[in-house]
């Protein structure tokens, strides 16, 4: 189950099939996020593509004929790209046009292509199956941040977001049991809308299976903790840090950068560096760069001292021909770069540790000396300060000496605004909105997790990384086939057999690339099972602090009421 590959071999499908000689590729904005996810634009031109064009700017263009030119289309099959469609062929600028759906399309709509094509351009019209974005083999993403308003689905991305899935299932030729989280009527109301839509399109879904398979659909508030925690694998670090959009990071506002790094692609499938150290913590990448580092000095005879991250973009100014030598590594020195000064600068290593420790020791004296300590560092970013202070709230909510408040007062003391000081309410309010079988936090269990140091470069030691996901605890029932009827019951079947070998996991209101390397390690342990991750989003603490407030901030309040003098303006 490789949502890469499935899309990588869609491509090819669209590229390959028509006749040989120039194409154009028209798109959407959406399918144009789809394919660039897994193909960069050179690669794409090898496959005699020759041009790009966007369905809404193919408009306003220059009437010019292009006849020698075949058209590609792929659009999602919405009302608006019908629309534009049919105006495109009631005046074809192209020769011929092949026709490609991202997800299933309505005869309706097909009866009414027909009918704008007089000219008898269009030689083909396909369904596709890649209505989602492939982030890693193992991970996909419906691309729809807020999803949830006022704890109740938002129309259109409940619609969007079956329809990914189904396309998902369809890529991937699986017709799956449903199981959903039951004390989640988001999820019940998901279950049933992926299968009535499997139902009334049954003939697609007559695959011969040769092994079952799960769709198991949970809720982000069952696990409001792992959203809140910084990370220390490259591809979480850099998204928690520095934020991954498509496979693109924005270093454009940060200072000392040169134009060419203004934005950088991070992608697994077009950078070999980034495959290799997607999964590998901050010490790991800072030791695998500095190797290529000492093998280019042996080459330029340079006795240049390097020890940390600091160093490394002092060598690479300092020996400009090492970018050509070198390929991506140059960017990967700037992403570090910058991701090791924000550590430094923020002490971020102390607000991790304290974060680690909440959530999987039982402490509540040490705990809150830790964080007061924290508030009183000038250093540390109000939004790590708020952060520790949500999961404080979380851990010892029920706690004879509980400070929430207290901690609250001493956050208006460092001046941290009131919207800010808000999302300790809306979390709260969040994560209480869902009644739940398991605890938040499972400290037995992670006490018996020993405390795992990062070794490398100096000043990366000491950071914990004991937490679980919920998701790991869940994948591990299902291994036992524990995973019990009554808190993950199945849609329209009255028993199911538990250990399921192929398993797709939806998370509505988002995943986060924590549980992507749960699910990457899950897979390489259990080589009997695959799993496959999704998500309405990925999220990192911005955005789902974000999307929290964007499903909260209208219902009142019932769980915070004791939490007073926060301005809510």
């Amino acid at each position: 189950m490789n949502v890469i590959a499935a899309v990588k071999a869609y491509v090819t499908k669209i590229t390959e099939e028509s006749e040989p000689g120039m194409k154009l590729l028209m798109m959407d904005k959406e399918t144009t996020s789809i394919i660039s996810m897994v193909y960069s634009q050179s690669e794409i031109q090898q496959k005699e593509v020759y041009l790009l064009e966007r369905i809404t700017d193919s408009q306003n263009q220059s009437s010019t004929a292009l006849k020698y030119l075949k058209c590609l289309v792929f659009l999602r099959p919405t009302a608006e790209n019908i629309k534009l469609l049919c105006y495109e062929l009631t005046r074809p600028k192209y020769g011929t046009y092949y026709i490609y759906f991202s997800n299933i399309i309505a005869k309706a709509d097909i009866k009414l292509l027909a009918e704008h094509d007089e000219y008898e351009v269009v030689k083909e019209v396909q369904e596709l199956y890649m209505d989602y974005l492939a982030v890693n083999p193992h991970l996909f993403s419906i691309g729809l941040p807020n999803a949830i308003k006022d704890l109740t689905w938002d129309s259109f991305a409940l619609q969007r977001s079956v329809a990914g899935v189904v396309s998902v299932l369809l890529s991937l030729k699986k017709c799956p049991v449903i199981r959903y989280q039951a004390n989640s009527k988001l999820c019940r109301e998901f279950g049933m809308k992926v299968n009535d839509l499997i139902n009334k399109e049954s003939t697609l879904f007559a695959f011969g299976q040769n092994s079952q398979s799960l769709l198991l659909i949970i809720d982000r508030r069952d696990d409001p903790i792992t959203p809140l925690l910084n990370q220390w694998t490259y591809q979480a670090m850099v998204h928690e840090l520095l934020t991954i959009n498509n496979n693109r990071v924005n270093l454009s506002k940060l200072s000392g950068i040169p134009k060419e790094l203004s934005e950088v692609v991070m992608s697994a499938e077009q950078d070999s560096f980034y495959a290799k150290n997607i999964f590998l913590n901050y010490g790991e990448i800072g030791q695998n760069i500095k190797q290529l580092m000492d093998h280019f000095q042996v080459k330029a005879k340079s006795h240049q001292k390097i020890e940390n991250i600091a160093d490394m973009k002092n060598f690479v100014d300092t020996y400009p021909q090492f970018k050509k030598l070198s390929g991506n590594v140059t960017k990967h020195v700037t992403v570090v770069g910058e991701l090791n000064a924000m550590v430094n600068k923020y002490q971020l290593l102390d607000v991790s540790e304290v974060e680690q420790e909440i959530t999987s020791q039982n402490d509540h004296s040490g705990h809150l000396q830790e964080i007061k300590k924290l508030i009183d560092n000038e250093k540390v970013r109000p939004i790590d300060l708020v952060k520790l202070v949500i999961l404080y709230t979380l851990r010892y909510q029920n706690h004879a000496n509980n400070e929430t408040q207290g901690l609250i007062e001493m956050l208006k003391r460092r001046d941290i605004s009131s919207d800010l000081l808000m999302n300790i309410i809306f979390v709260l309010e969040y994560a209480r909105s869902i009644t739940r079988d398991n605890d938040l936090f499972n400290v037995e269990d992670a006490v018996k997790i020993t405390k795992r140091f990062f070794k490398g470069l100096s000043g990366v030691d000491n950071v914990y990384t004991q937490h679980r996901p919920l998701l790991q605890e869940i994948l591990e029932e299902i291994v036992k086939g524990k995973l019990k009827d009554n808190s993950y019951p199945s849609i329209g079947l009255s028993s199911f057999n538990n250990r399921a070998q192929d398993i797709i996991v939806f998370m509505i209101g988002g995943a986060t690339y924590e549980e992507s390397l749960s699910v990457h390690s899950f897979n390489r342990n259990h080589p009997g099972f695959k799993v496959l991750l999704g998500g309405t989003t990925i999220h990192n603490s911005k955005s789902f602090l974000e999307e929290v407030k964007h499903a909260v901030s209208n219902i009142p309040r019932k769980h915070t009421r004791k939490i007073r003098n926060i301005d809510c303006k």
